[in-house]
């Protein structure tokens, strides 16, 4: 039976192992973004589309996922997403213009799915004991899949000194393809895994879905199965637009209020601007384009080690206390953050002029700023905007800023690392464990994608608009419009948010939907 049971943390990862892409897909884009913007002579506006048109496609596939995780299950839909995954990578990867990259990231946005979908799944397969842990396993292999990117793009800026066809102009296309060998690995262990006892449940397959029950190391097989047809009885047999109709209904109000609110929060904390955009953040330090991908690993790896903190208090401590400590803790770290970017000011000193002539950009324009110093981050790129050509712009300004800045840069590093500690630990994972328990068994294949949907949208808000906000609000009010998303967030949560910890998902639905 332990061995049964062992089964349930081979397949959930085996699920889970879309986030390892997903995170790959993130840290690779925000390495290869700087390089992608001075080859196609990209502005702020379509740097963001670059990185969002991801979630533009996760988007449109949210709409269709309920349909096809209904009619199709849960196993086929997941190996589905692993060869979208893999055509995004070789589109990209092979890009020769700005619209083809965003063609080929748009593709990778639809396989973004696999995040609602194996959470759905791991949530039917996992016991109430454990599901919190086991679903946590997205947010972990995200964060390692981010952490073995951020190294990779790291190691490829150390060799492009030594390196002759590894340049600006190659690199990128090799951080975009390395996801190729990972996204048909995890097609290959997928066809390892079982469909949802649920789903077969759903489907009148009830001899499959006992079987599989019995894979996954259930004691009362036939006692756990009449209660999910229980459930399934209790609010009927309903087709996708049947489901989301009962989601918007009085009934579930309080389960979709819950949803939403947890979704913005996730999504609107600014998770994705220091995910899909670390080096850039790290380069507004002065920390210049080596130190910056230096510290992105840094990044990836407290990131991981906070999500095992999650993985390992979830059950503990519970749902609802892991998120409102760690929307608290998020809301601090913005605040430190944005504070020590308005202590920053910016002097184009011989320095600044020195680091121009080494990317050849000499002239009577550059002279005219010499000396110059600029009170906000907004002014310096702005200034820097009229004397440097556009296409060489994002590739010198890392550097121009390490050499002009001062700046408690201390208040910025602690408030990034604390603010991915933060997240990692609590609304990161926890969000996807609390999607995966609290809609009822007859609504999930609907219910899910539609909170995922939510989530996306946030995340794509801030992620299209980051760029556009460094240039036109700066990098302290920036952080600070995030700090106070957290705060609002934090208060509304607090009202209604319930515990869920260590309840079926049958439990949950008696406790949540209104009769």
């Amino acid at each position: 039976m332990s061995h049964d049971k062992n089964n349930v943390t081979r397949f959930s990862l085996i699920a889970a192992f879309g986030g390892f892409v997903f995170g790959l897909d993130a840290a690779n884009i925000s390495g290869a973004i700087r390089f992608v913007s001075a080859q196609f002579n990209l502005n702020a506006m379509q740097q963001g589309l670059v990185v969002s048109c991801a979630l533009l496609g996760v988007i449109v596939a949210l709409f269709v996922t309920g349909t096809l995780v209904e009619r199709f299950g849960r196993k086929r839909v997941l190996l589905w997403i692993a060869l979208t995954y893999a055509a995004s990578s070789i589109i990209s990867s092979l890009a020769l213009s700005f619209p083809m990259l965003v063609v080929g990231r748009f593709i990778g946005g639809v396989a973004f799915a696999s995040l609602t979908v194996s959470a759905m799944y791991i949530g039917e397969i996992a016991p109430a004991d454990r599901r919190g842990r086991f679903v946590s396993i997205n947010q972990l292999l995200i964060t390692l899949g981010s952490f073995v990117a951020f190294v990779t793009n790291y190691l490829l800026i150390r060799a492009m000194s030594g390196i002759d066809w590894l340049n600006e102009a190659t690199v990128w296309r090799y951080m975009l393809g390395a996801e190729l060998f990972v996204n048909v690995v995890w097609g290959l262990l997928l066809l390892r895994i079982p469909e949802s006892p649920r789903w077969l449940l759903k489907k009148g397959r009830d001899a499959e879905a006992e079987a599989t029950f019995v894979r996954l190391g259930v004691d009362d097989t036939r006692g756990v199965m009449a209660s999910v047809k229980e459930s399934f009885h209790h609010l009927g047999e309903m087709n996708v637009q049947a489901q989301i109709g009962l989601l918007l209904s009085k009934r579930l109000r309080l389960v979709l209020l819950v949803a939403v609110v947890y979704a913005v929060v996730q999504g609107g904390t600014g998770m994705n601007a220091v995910l899909f955009y670390a080096p850039v953040v790290f380069e507004q330090v002065g920390l210049g384009v080596q130190g910056a991908f230096l510290q992105t690993t840094l990044l990836g790896l407290v990131a991981v080690l906070f999500t095992l903190v999650a993985i390992f208090t979830v059950e503990r401590f519970g749902r609802r206390q892991l998120t409102l400590l760690g929307v608290v803790l998020i809301a601090v770290a913005h605040l430190s953050t944005a504070y020590g970017f308005n202590t920053a000011e910016y002097e184009i000193n011989d320095d600044v002029i020195a680091v121009l002539h080494s990317y050849d950009i000499h002239g009577q324009s550059v002279s005219s700023i010499a000396g110059q110093v600029y009170d906000t981050d907004v002014d310096l790129k702005r200034a820097l905007a009229e004397v440097i050509p556009s296409e060489a712009l994002p590739l010198v300004s890392g550097e121009v800023i390490k050499a002009s800045i001062d700046m408690n840069a201390g208040f910025v590093m602690f408030g990034i690392f604390a603010f991915l500690a933060a997240f990692n630990m609590s609304v990161g994972p926890v969000m996807w464990v609390v999607f995966s328990e609290i809609f009822p068994n007859s609504v999930r294949s609907a219910a899910l994608p539609f909170a995922a949907l939510v989530q996306t949208v946030s995340s794509w808000t801030i992620q299209q608009f980051f760029p556009w906000q460094l240039e036109y609000l700066g990098a302290g009010m920036t952080f600070f419009v995030y700090a106070v998303v957290a705060v609002i967030g934090f208060g509304v949560l607090y009202l209604i948010m319930p515990e869920t910890k260590q309840k079926s998902i049958e439990d949950i639905e008696q406790e949540l939907v209104k009769d």
